[in-house]
């Protein structure tokens, strides 16, 4: 098992892993999730511009020569209204391969991401989380995490 930086190669295997969890989260709430039909063409070009950017980590995890998860996270300033002491490492997109990992493999992801942004000065972690990604959330929980804003949702 490893722990290592994206290389472009690894692209489409990200996307595989990111596209069934679309199809997952679009189950839970199927209009702020609801996938786009090309989805996949428009996240390959997105993922490889991340590679370059400074302000952005981004990392897969693999085992027996497969990525069984990745973690995206990158670095945002508090509102002016708030002050949590430092910049947020916001992780937005964070999957992976199956709802059993996120005990080890999730959490050995999560924890280099806390290690990086602690070393770039953040002050707070922030994950995306489905609010029925029970297993994600499970393991959130279990490492200290606590809910901070929920987000409601209506078709109009």
């Amino acid at each position: 098992m490893s722990l290592r930086k994206v290389k472009s190669s690894d692209i489409p295997e990200i996307v595989d892993l990111a596209e069934r969890r679309r199809l997952q989260y679009q189950e839970y709430q199927p209009i702020f999730w609801r996938k786009a039909d090309d989805s996949r063409e428009k996240h390959i070009p997105f993922l490889t511009s991340l590679l370059t950017r400074e302000d952005v980590i981004f990392l897969v995890h693999e085992s027996a020569g497969q990525i069984d998860g990745f973690i995206i996270a990158d670095f945002v300033p508090a509102p002016p209204v708030y002050n949590p002491g430092g910049p947020t490492c916001r992780v937005d997109d964070y999957c992976t391969a199956s709802a059993n990992l996120w005990e080890t493999v999730g959490q050995e992801l999560l924890d280099e991401v806390i290690r990086l942004a602690k070393a770039r000065g953040a002050a707070q972690n922030v994950v995306v989380c489905g609010h029925l990604d029970e297993p994600k959330r499970a393991m959130l929980r279990q490492h200290g995490y606590t809910i901070a804003s929920e987000w409601y949702v209506r078709e109009l």
